[in-house]
């Protein structure tokens, strides 16, 4: 894979960062997409050659077909993309407001079609590439106060379904890779305060420990890899056998 091109989007942080950190590791070229220049400098820096980046707010729909146009033009073509960037948040039903569900769903499941379709615009000509969506536990079962997180999750789930049958006869292979708990600055925050949230997701863990980025870095790489050639469509739980637990 020492020639491939990658973009990864909310490269420079989290999930994002260990999966440049391990496609970089793998010699392929990484392009990252974020908002945060300073993070995605300093990832950039520190990778060397095989990593740059690209400041853009995928919320922007309508830039992103400008930004996939110059990213081919200087690369040359496009082998993969790992659709990571999202947001989330945490509200009571009631108190979500259409705003509120609109902007969660817009990059969550909106930006991932919008620069999918343009990706594909590229691979097709190749006829080859490969597209690992990021999905999560609350596409999987029920979690409270996570309501347009959960509606677009569980989108990206079909999508990427529908994505892989018309897609695939074309060269094209989509997959989905779905975290379960992975130790990150953002889950650290969220369950170090909350005792019996953190308690919660262990005991219904069969594996008792939660994941770590690396984790779910190698199977985003494995999927997008020659090693993965025949799968295409499928969602799999990196998540320590949380999404079976009980």
């Amino acid at each position: 894979m020492s020639k491939q091109i990658a973009i990864v989007t909310g490269g420079g942080a989290g999930l994002g960062l260990a999966i440049t950190e391990k496609f970089v590791e793998e010699g392929v070229q990484v392009i990252m997409i974020g908002r945060n220049e300073v993070k995605l400098k300093a990832a950039a820096d520190r990778l060397g050659q095989l990593c740059s980046y690209r400041v853009f707010d995928l919320q922007n729909l309508s830039g992103i077909n400008a930004l996939i146009e110059e990213i081919h033009t200087e690369f040359g073509k496009i082998d993969i993309l790992v659709n990571n960037a999202g947001i989330n948040m945490k509200k009571p039903f009631i108190e979500v407001t259409d705003e509120d569900f609109a902007a969660v769903v817009q990059v969550n499941l909106g930006a991932v079609f919008s620069i999918s379709r343009e990706v594909v615009k590229k691979m097709i000509n190749a006829k080859s590439g490969s597209i690992i969506n990021i999905s999560s536990m609350a596409a999987q079962y029920g979690i409270p106060k996570v309501i347009a997180y959960s509606a677009a999750k569980t989108g990206i789930e079909g999508m990427t379904r529908a994505m892989a049958t018309e897609l695939s006869p074309l060269g094209i292979r989509i997959n989905c890779v779905a975290p379960g708990f992975i130790k990150t600055d953002m889950s650290a925050k969220a369950l170090d305060a909350d005792p019996e949230r953190k308690h919660k997701v262990l005991s219904r863990t069969p594996m008792t420990v939660m994941g770590e980025p690396d984790d779910v870095a190698e199977a985003v790489f494995f999927l997008s890899s020659a090693a993965a050639k025949y799968i295409t469509g499928i969602v799999m739980p990196v998540d320590g056998g949380n999404s079976i637990g009980f």
